[in-house]
């Protein structure tokens, strides 16, 4: 069982690129924005891959920075940091970004965090997208041992000032063997005004996006025995100690 919201004052989610958040658990962040939970982002990569028109790819990251922020403004986040230097598509779990996850997890100290599943899910490959993986496993390294190990880049302590942390417990997004649901109902039409944040991505979809998504939120809450009209995401919870 996940902890309750009410012993959980910071969460950190990090994912590959601007959408991934909101697509796999933008109704859950309201849901803990409205419990007074402090919720930061974390981005691998600007997303610069991304987009259906022939927009200049070197105009991609500014576009899909001011997205994010708008779109985590919608479901009441303002703390969205991105990552320098790795790039949309070429994305791996390296130990450069291992570090850099850790850094953010000595800043923020969150008690939840939200990652990527690092296993690929052959049922539905598009939720297995590479970078996906890579962010998943690079971000669970980092979690385990990294952050709470003084002798893993001590340089963080003694140039940075950034302490080591344990992070007591994570939720894996789009892995197949999720078994915990967030009820999303209520949150569910902010989430996808998240989504419409990202013009570059959603716009060709029209009313489509909410089409799809309310499907796949409703196939979720009924496999699970919910009520007709509920809504749900979910995630596989892990308790790390």
């Amino acid at each position: 069982m996940p902890l309750p919201d009410s012993e959980v004052e910071r969460v950190l989610v990090v994912a590959a690129h601007p959408d991934d958040i909101d697509f796999g658990a933008g109704g859950t962040i309201a849901t803990f924005t409205d419990a007074g939970l402090t919720v930061t982002y974390l981005l691998c990569t600007y997303g610069d891959q991304g987009g259906f028109d022939d927009t200049p790819r070197e105009q991609m990251p500014t576009i899909r920075d001011a997205e994010q922020r708008a779109a985590g403004a919608v479901l009441g986040v303002s703390d969205v940091r991105f990552l320098d230097g790795y790039r949309d598509g070429w994305l791996q779990p390296t130990f450069e970004l291992q570090r850099d996850i850790v850094r953010v997890i000595r800043q923020v100290r969150p008690v939840r965090m939200l990652i990527q599943s690092p296993e690929r899910n052959w049922q539905r490959i598009p939720a297995s997208h590479g970078d996906h993986l890579a962010a998943g496993e690079a971000s669970i390294r980092a979690i385990y041992p990294a952050a709470r190990n003084p002798h893993a880049w001590p340089e963080l302590i003694t140039d940075e000032g950034l302490e080591p942390w344990t992070v007591p417990e994570v939720w894996l997004m789009g892995h197949p063997g999720s078994t915990h649901l967030v009820d999303v109902t209520e949150t569910f039409e902010r989430k996808i005004k998240a989504l419409q944040c990202h013009v570059s991505q959603t716009s060709h979809l029209g009313d489509e996006l909410d089409v799809f998504m309310r499907r796949s939120a409703t196939a979720t809450a009924t496999t699970a025995g919910w009520p007709n009209g509920r809504l749900a995401e979910s995630f596989q919870v892990v308790s790390i100690h």
